[in-house]
C-alpha cells in the first residue's frame, strides 16, 4: 500500500503537459489505427462532412471561450490566456460564413452531442475552473500542431482557394513560430499551482474531452447517415453550393463559370458509401486533436 502511494505520489510529481500526454496515450493509439489515418493522406474527404465538422467545433469553441473570458482572471487559468494567439471563434465564422453564406447561424446544425459538450465547458468554467485546462490544452495545442498538417491536405483535396478561404480555423495569425510557442504554453501550464489530487482531476477531465469528441462524431455520422443537415434533407445540388459560393463573394466579383466548375469537382470527390465518407470526416476531427497532441 506505502509503494503504491510512493508511486502514484512520484508519478504526480511529474510536469502537467507529460502526464496529460501519458493519460491519453491509449486515445492517442485508437485513432492512429483508425482507416482515416491513410485515406486522408490521399485526400479522400468531402465537402459536407468538412461544414458539418466546423459547424460543431464552431459550437464547441464557443463555449470554451466563453468560460475563458469567465476565468480569464483566475489563477487557475490566468497563466495559460492567450485569446490572441489561440482563440478559435471569430476564425469559425468566418469559415462558417465562406461554406454557408450570410445565413449560416440558421443553417448549422447542433446535433445534441455537440450541445453536451459544450454544457460540459459550461459546466466546468462556472464550477471547477481548474480543469478548463484540460481542455483548453487538448483542444488548442493539438489544433496548433496536427491542425497545420491537415489545413494542407484539406485545401487541396477539397479544392479550396489557395488565399485560405474555408480554412481559417487552421491559420493562427496571432502565432509566428509555433514551436517556441507551444513550449511557451507548456511551461505556464506547468507552472499553474496545483496538488496532486488536481492534477488526478485534469487528467480524468482530459480524457473525458476525448470522450465527448468521440460522442460528437457519433452524432455527426447519424446526422450524415439520414441524409439531413439542420433538420432537412441534404441534397447536394449545384445551386445550393453555387449559391453558398457566391455569398462568400459579397465584397468581391462573382466566380461565375469557374464557381460552377469547382462545384462539380466537390460533389464528384465523395467517396461511393456513406460509411466510408464518415469514416474520413470522423478520422479528421480526432486527428486535429490526438496527432496534435504527440506532435508537441
Amino acid at each position: 500500500m506505502e509503494t503504491s502511494q510512493t508511486h502514484c505520489s512520484e508519478s504526480m510529481s511529474k510536469d502537467l503537459s507529460e502526464l496529460l500526454k501519458e493519460a491519453t496515450k491509449e486515445v492517442h493509439e485508437q485513432a492512429e489505427n483508425t482507416p482515416f489515418m491513410k485515406n486522408f493522406q490521399k485526400g479522400q474527404v468531402s465537402l459536407h462532412e468538412f461544414k458539418l465538422v466546423t459547424a460543431s467545433l464552431y459550437f464547441i469553441y464557443s463555449a470554451l471561450e466563453e468560460e475563458i473570458e469567465r476565468n480569464k482572471d483566475n489563477p487557475v487559468y490566468a497563466p495559460v490566456y492567450f485569446p490572441a494567439e489561440l482563440h478559435r471563434k471569430a476564425a469559425l465564422e468566418e469559415d462558417l460564413k465562406y461554406f454557408y453564406g450570410s445565413n449560416w447561424r440558421k443553417e448549422i446544425p447542433c446535433p445534441e452531442a455537440t450541445q453536451k459538450y459544450a454544457e460540459r465547458l459550461h459546466y466546468v468554467g462556472k464550477n471547477h475552473p481548474e480543469l478548463l485546462v484540460a481542455h483548453a490544452y487538448t483542444r488548442y495545442l493539438g489544433d496548433l500542431s496536427g491542425g497545420q498538417v491537415l489545413k494542407k491536405i484539406a485545401q487541396k483535396a477539397l479544392q479550396l482557394p489557395s488565399t485560405g478561404e474555408g480554412l481559417a480555423f487552421f491559420t493562427f495569425d496571432g502565432v509566428s513560430n509555433a514551436t517556441k510557442f507551444k513550449q511557451l504554453y507548456r511551461s505556464r501550464m506547468n507552472a499553474l499551482e496545483m496538488d496532486h489530487a488536481t492534477k488526478k482531476r485534469v487528467l480524468e477531465e482530459a480524457k473525458k474531452a476525448f470522450l465527448l469528441n468521440i460522442q460528437v462524431f457519433e452524432a455527426l455520422q447519424e446526422l450524415v447517415s439520414k441524409g439531413q443537415e439542420n433538420g432537412h434533407p441534404w441534397q447536394p445540388k449545384a445551386e445550393l453550393r453555387t449559391r453558398n459560393v457566391n455569398k462568400s463573394y459579397e465584397h468581391g466579383a462573382a466566380p461565375g463559370k469557374e464557381c460552377e466548375k469547382t462545384n462539380r469537382r466537390h460533389t464528384g470527390m465523395m467517396p461511393t458509401t456513406p460509411l466510408v465518407r464518415w469514416i474520413l470526416a470522423l478520422g479528421f476531427l480526432a486527428t486535429t486533436v490526438a496527432v496534435g497532441l504527440f506532435a508537441m
